[in-house]
């Protein structure tokens, strides 16, 4: 379906639309029980049939309607009886012999499946079952629809018999299951987490029990709450329980295995255990997904929904409501991840469903987000008529959509430039918000605010309201445990950061004596790495210590399935395969995933030593002043804004601020100029060596133009006090791609000194005249890479104190990575002239080779040998004393090495052979090793990135010199998620990693002179690179050659 087809259906959907609001009407999320039940049906009602054991009874029922039944037991008896529901969902309530309400019943299976009831009678006597329609339902029937609806049901005695320790506590599990359900009808934050306390209290006992059905439904429910309550950590930490113990949950409950004749007899559509496992499987799945797009997680969130929705509509009685919920979530996610066909195509199926049941919040839901999808596109008019026709359908129990309409009235408004409108909307959108306990919604309308004021040059006022988005903000990221979804949640709520640094920004240029400008730097190093300093804290706190055995035993083995789960994906996807089996693995290995992630939450939430820890904080300008920087050093901080962008340059006693031009614009050049100095690497069909050496010489001279525009943009406000010194870059987006060593020195702004004044975008004068040469910036300057200021400074804090290691340099080069390679056949060989066998000639025909099938196994396809690493590693290790240097090539290259106490002990740890990245999933990414013996068998040779994690080292230095070993995930706010994170929480002050795929043999003769000026001419690491690069820019050398290698981390 086109974007046009998409359109044009919800349109014809929504043309028939009454907009108009419907008096007496009330609708909520989920059919809900009534709270409390009338006077008058406590009497003993004359018409009530009494239920016999082996006599079921089966009869229709009305909207409006109640059927009673009697039963008679003595005290101490236990009654299960069960009301089977065809078409209709029905409560039932159980009244005591004086009138009282026992218990209520409503299970989570709509109109189709059992609702099981269970009493112990405390007395003897009559006792009433009453059997009507779900409130919710006949409530909309009767005022919208305006007709009765209908659906048949049967009634039987399951058992009538002397009651048990077990039914008691079966009772009591249920009592307060049930009660728990009716404080969740009140849709409070209060009642939700009195909820949890029932929900808790019933837990414990359903697992005594042994009924795993009950304990993945009370999981599911508490995993919910904990998502309503906005504590997502939690939420996924119950729903992630529930998932599997769904998935493991036998053929059909207890109490839908007996009476199988009656079961047929009385119900057209016979019902299938698995039908309602794949309901509480596919509801989890859907609860997930809400809980990772909160998160930021959009794509988690779609493949969620995925399963989700398909095991909705496998199933036999489909549930309408639930699929169109997940239908329209879907639509909703597809919007944040920038699809509008997609989310509208989505979003146009779940509208007529909504409509089908009459379900008006639902309805407002998705209007609001179609609502959202044109104001994305561009068609405020119309994203403004399907808001407020969300408005008019959502009232009474529809509070979440009304709030969410309101909220988009008002951003809609601000687009339109109807300021006066926008703050009327946002204001009742705010109080709706609060009333909920809705602090996500809280805060982003706060935001709208802030942006409407700061439109209008309230700054004072857009701050105060700003800063209360912020702090909710991050009230709600403490919520949450796991460092990879606080990186996610975070980098969800980055526009809010890049509001207050531009709100802070003209509020300097508006009172540029007042500080605002250090506030922003401050506000700066408050929304970027903030994960990567936790972690870092973290990382020397051995925060496994006094945590339960069992839970590190489940780390380890989830650990354990995550690698042969990744590795069957990696097989079947390097083989023919079907989309089915490609879906399977990929949910299996999502799912591990997420139990992985929930494992080390609870190790963290568990660990003593992590409760201790002393969260990092941001530093502030002073701050970096004086535990970062020294008077050879500058720090020049980039933030990149839809509008404009920012660049701070920080000296120890000075901060000079400038504005920039927008990130689209920035972005731009910096792919550019990655794209032209990567152009080697770059292959065409059917090129050949000629027209591709043209095509390099064409690039490297739009290079020199393209470096030279990209350094105008970035550098030139600060041109004329970069002298020597040493630059600390804090970049951010694509700009971390960018090799600034290569970059040429930036076009004086001629003023004869450094103010405020030089602030405005670059220019050339009008005489064009340059005071710049040619030469890159590493001639005159150190560069080193940085995520953010505050990582140096908790990097130094965890390192103080650190003994150095005994030993100097340990390097891992040339891997064996095939079975055909000639160092296994040459040791083949040899065992063959010892054993006194006729070799194989080299000619004879092999098996398959094992290379492949063991890379694909480590989680690659196929590795070429870096015949050059073997000349790098020779290089190094002579340059190191004899008895302080490791040299492992060939097949002890391996992972047994790497792994290894042993390395602890070197101050350098190299590593020169290939990385494997992941962008996806990060935690899959490393380092690949060999993947072959001395006798051409596979073995496990990849270096996976939590092994990294917890590796042991001493290091001063790590060096990648692999392909592209800088990079990793992009997030916004938290940089470049990668192997080079790794290697500094496994304990190393530094890491020297490449930007792009660097020629071997250009790699290592760069690594020759960068150990030569360390270990012979004693220089620091920083300035050895820079000495090295150096030398090969003079030997007129590409910037492809030397520039692909940057210093991440401590420049001392």
């Amino acid at each position: 379906m086109n974007l046009r087809t998409a359109v044009l259906s919800i349109l014809i959907l929504t043309s028939a639309l009454n907009t108009s609001l419907i008096p007496g009407f009330s609708s909520g999320l989920r059919p809900q029980t009534s709270d409390q039940i009338s006077p008058q049906s406590a009497i003993h009602n004359p018409q009530s049939k009494e239920l016999l054991p082996g006599t079921p009874i089966e009869r229709e029922l009305k909207g409006g309607e109640t059927h009673s039944y009697r039963v008679t037991l003595a005290a101490g008896q236990y009654l299960h009886a069960v009301v089977n529901q065809h078409g209709i969902d029905v409560v039932v309530t159980v009244f005591g012999p004086d009138g009282q309400t026992m218990t209520e019943v409503d299970s989570f299976n709509s109109s189709q499946g059992p609702e099981p009831v269970t009493v112990v009678a405390e007395a003897s006597g009559d006792y009433r079952l009453d059997v009507r329609v779900n409130e919710f339902w006949r409530q909309e029937e009767e005022t919208v629809r305006k007709q009765t609806a209908s659906g048949r049901y049967a009634v039987w005695i399951e058992e009538r018999r002397e009651a048990t320790p077990e039914d008691r506590t079966c009772l009591a599990a249920k009592t307060a299951l049930a009660e728990g359900l009716r404080l969740r009808a009140q849709w409070t934050a209060e009642s939700f987490r009195r909820s949890i306390e029932r929900w808790e209290e019933a837990l414990p006992l359903f697992r005594a029990l042994g009924d795993r059905h009950e304990e993945a439904e009370t999981l599911r429910l508490i995993g919910w709450a904990y998502g309503r309550l906005g504590e997502p950590q939690k939420a996924l930490e119950y729903l992630g329980e529930a998932l599997p113990l769904w998935r493991a949950v036998g053929e059909r409950r207890a109490d839908s295995l007996e009476h199988e004749e009656f079961i047929a007899k009385c119900q057209p559509a016979p019902l299938t255990g698995p039908v309602g496992n794949r309901q509480g499987e596919a509801e989890t799945l859907y609860r997930i997904a809400e809980v990772y797009s909160e998160l930021g997680e959009h794509q988690k969130a779609l493949d969620f929904l995925t399963q989700a929705l398909a095991l909705y509509r496998a199933m036999e009685n489909r549930n309408r409501y639930a699929e169109a919920n997940a239908l329209r979530k879907t639509g909703e996610v597809y919007w944040l991840l920038g699809e509008p066909e997609k989310a509208l195509e989505s979003l146009g199926q779940a509208l007529p469903l909504y409509r089908a049941l009459h379900y008006y919040a639902g309805e407002a839901w998705t209007l609001t987000n179609i609502g959202e999808v044109y104001h994305f596109l561009g068609d405020d008019v119309k994203a403004l008529d399907f808001h407020h026709r969300a408005l008019s359908l959502a009232h009474g129990e529809a509070r979440y959509p009304e709030a969410a309409a309101l909220h988009n009235i008002g951003l809609v408004y601000a687009s339109l430039g109807d300021k006066q409108k926008a703050i009327e909307y946002y204001g009742q959108a705010l109080a709706r918000y609060r009333v909920l306990g809705d602090r996500n919604g809280e805060a982003a309308t706060l935001a709208g605010i802030a942006r409407v004021e700061c439109d209008w040059g309230n700054l004072i006022e857009a701050r105060a309201q700003i800063e209360a988005a912020l702090n909710i903000t991050e009230s709600q990221r403490t919520k949450v445990v796991s460092p990879g979804l606080r990186t996610s949640f975070l980098a969800s709520k980055q526009n809010y950061y890049e509001l207050y640094l531009d709100l802070l920004m003209r509020l300097h240029n508006r009172e540029p004596a007042n500080g605002h400008d250090a506030n922003a730097l401050k506000a700066s190093e408050r929304a970027r790495a903030r994960s990567l300093l936790e972690i870092l804290t973290e990382a020397r706190a051995d925060i496994r210590q006094g945590v339960k055995p069992a839970l590190l035993e489940r780390e380890r083995g989830l650990q354990q399935q995550l690698d042969a789960k990744a590795e069957r994906l990696t097989r079947l996807l390097s083989s023919k395969y079907t989309e089915e089996q490609k879906t399977t693995a990929e949910k299996e290995l999502s799912d591990l995933l997420m139990q992985s992630q929930d494992v080390q939450a609870q190790i963290r939430a568990s660990s003593p030593r992590y409760a201790a820890l002393t969260q990092p904080q941001p530093l502030s300008l002073k701050e970096i002043q004086q535990q970062v920087l020294d008077d050879d050093t500058l720090l020049l901080e980039y933030a990149l804004g839809d509008e404009r962008s920012f660049l701070w340059a920080v000296t120890p006693n000075s901060i000079h601020s400038f504005e920039l031009p927008k990130r689209a614009e920035i972005e731009a050049a910096a792919r550019r100029v990655y794209e032209l100095l990567t152009t080697r690497n770059q292959s065409k069909a059917g090129e050949t060596p000629e027209q591709k050496r043209q095509r390099v010489a064409q690039a490297d001279a739009e290079y020199v133009k393209a470096a030279a525009a990209l350094s105008q943009m970035l550098l030139a406000p600060v041109a004329a006090p970069l002298g020597t010194k040493r630059l600390l870059i804090v970049a951010e987006g694509t700009l971390q791609y960018v090799p600034f060593a290569a970059l040429p020195r930036p076009v004086s702004l001629v003023t004869g000194h450094w103010s405020l004044a030089d602030s405005k975008r670059p220019r050339t004068n009008d005489q064009g005249r340059m005071t710049n040469d040619t030469r890159p910036l590493v001639v005159d300057h150190e560069i080193v890479s940085l995520p953010s200021a505050s990582a140096l400074a908790v990097l130094r804090k965890e390192l103080a104190g650190r003994q150095p290691a005994a030993k100097t340099v340990a390097v891992l080069a040339d891997p064996v990575f095939q079975s055909n390679d000639a160092r296994v056949k040459q040791i083949r060989m040899e065992a063959a002239k010892k054993a006194n066998e006729t070799p194989a000639l080299p000619g004879a025909p092999s098996i398959e080779p094992d290379v492949e099938r063991s890379a694909r196994e480590s989680g690659a396809t196929s590795f070429q040998r870096l015949r050059f690493s073997r000349v790098e590693a020779e290089g190094i290790a002579a340059l190191a004393p004899a008895a302080a240097g490791l040299k492992a090539v060939d097949f002890e290259a391996n992972k047994l090495t790497a792994t290894s106490v042993d390395l602890s002990q070197y101050r350098i740890v190299h590593f020169a052979t290939h990385g494997l990245l992941n962008s996806q999933h990060p935690e899959l990414s490393g380092v690949v090793l060999s993947l072959v013996d001395e006798e051409g068998e596979p073995q496990d040779g990849f270096l996976r990135f939590y092994e990294i994690y917890n590796l042991k080292l001493n290091a001063d230095l790590v060096v990648l010199s692999a392909c592209q070993t800088a990079l990793g995930k992009e997030v916004k706010g938290e940089g470049l998620v990668g192997l080079t994170r790794g290697f500094m929480y496994a304990g190393a002050a530094r890491v020297v990693a490449s930007l792009w795929n660097v020629q071997d043999k250009a790699t290592a003769e760069l690594m020759r002179r960068f150990y030569q000026a360390m270990l012979k001419d004693g220089l620091r690491p920083a300035a050895a690179l820079r000495a090295a690069q150096v030398a090969m820019w003079k030997e007129k050398r590409a910037p492809y050659y030397w520039a692909a290698f940057a210093l991440q981390g401590e420049w001392k």
